[in-house]
């Protein structure tokens, strides 16, 4: 798994808060692992069952692929028009238990079975799972209704999972995605926060971005999606502009922070205002689930008691500003890395025209380089 080519929004002088990670991704957490399997395969007319095919899965693996020990959690739904299958369990039990899989609409079931079976064979498989598996709709591109996402390919996106820089853009679950009807995808970031010397803590972020309409788009407050009208999706059968604009964003935020559910269900919320910051207004027809997990408890299990960390209530509002950051920053990060791609029928999504961005933001006195 080898990061994008294309420059990431930070290179390319666009202004963002706070301090990233060495890695500026979600894996700057401790532990964290991300893994990827991509299909794009085909061209031209939409035959159902057969493609063109572009979509894909994307694992996120809290505490590596070795160690299933659960994690505190929180989920919150900005608009619920979507899918994040697990929830109610994490709302009762406040934990998470296994990775985090996201692939497209039509796909969930077969990946939740998938990952089930991939549980099955660990070392200490649970008696029981509930897996958590999210979705965005890529049906604009791709044979949605073809089920091309097989439970070879999930255990591939599993067991590709790894540390270190993540790819952005056309990859994995975002394969298909639309975002500000530009192309979009998949994107992460990072913010570390530092209380003192011995106390410090990462906050990592990674989006399959799926949402917005043009006008929306805003860039470091600049309105961008208004600047640049043209590039919008085009239906190959009738060369048309698509403007139907598709919705939902799921998010996956980390952090190696003591926190117990109460405070990650404040975390996850904050996710919201980092894409406020990029415009978005979390329409009717969008499904923005956001999951929030801590890699930094060992979490009880069987009877008795145990000792957990809590970080202080007073030290929260930190992690509350890295949430929104790295959001806005892997929201950008995906949109920007996203190759132009065309789907079934013909139907294509432009990638954002990156010197055009640019000269956007430097009219408006907001390019760094």
């Amino acid at each position: 798994m080898t990061s994008t080519k294309k420059p990431r929004a930070r290179q390319l002088g666009i202004p963002f808060d706070g301090c990233p990670g060495p890695l500026n991704a979600i894996t700057d957490v401790p532990g964290v692992k991300v893994g990827f399997c991509t299909l794009v395969e085909g061209e031209g007319k939409l035959t159902i069952g057969k493609g063109p095919i572009r979509t894909g899965v994307t694992a996120v693996v809290p505490r590596g692929k070795s160690n299933l020990d659960r994690c505190f959690a929180a989920w919150f739904s900005l608009n619920g028009n979507g899918e994040m299958t697990g929830t109610t369990w994490i709302e009762e039990s406040g934990c998470l238990e296994g990775p985090v899989l996201i692939t497209n609409t039509h796909s969930v079931g077969v990946v939740r079975d998938a990952v089930i079976g991939w549980m099955q064979q660990q070392k200490a498989p649970p008696q029981w799972c509930l897996p958590v598996v999210a979705e965005t709709y890529d049906g604009f591109l791709n044979d949605i209704n073809g089920f091309h996402v097989q439970p070879e390919h999930v255990l591939s996106a599993l067991n590709d999972a790894r540390s270190g820089p993540i790819a952005e853009g056309n990859v994995g679950g975002g394969t298909g995605m639309t975002l500000y009807q530009f192309k979009g995808g998949t994107g992460t970031a990072s913010r570390l926060i530092s209380f003192s010397q011995d106390q410090g803590y990462t906050v990592g972020v990674l989006v399959q971005a799926n949402y917005g309409k043009r006008d929306q788009l805003r860039v470091a407050g600049i309105p961008v999606g208004r600047e640049i009208e043209d590039l919008m999706p085009i239906t190959g059968e009738e060369g048309t502009v698509d403007s139907s604009a598709p919705g939902s964003i799921i998010i996956v935020i980390a952090t190696d922070a003591p926190l117990i559910p109460v405070q990650l269900k404040a975390l996850v919320k904050r996710a919201s205002l980092g894409l406020a910051r990029n415009g978005s207004i979390a329409e009717h027809t969008s499904g923005d689930i956001f999951i929030a997990f801590s890699t930094g408890n060992r979490v009880p299990s069987g009877l008795g008691t145990d000792a957990v960390d809590m970080l202080a209530n007073e030290q929260l509002t930190p992690l509350f500003g890295a949430a929104v950051e790295a959001t806005e920053e892997a929201v950008l990060n995906a949109l920007v890395a996203a190759e132009t791609m065309s789907g079934i029928n013909g139907n294509t999504a432009y990638a954002v025209p990156i010197e055009r961005l640019r000269a956007v933001l430097r009219k408006y006195n907001r390019l760094l380089l």
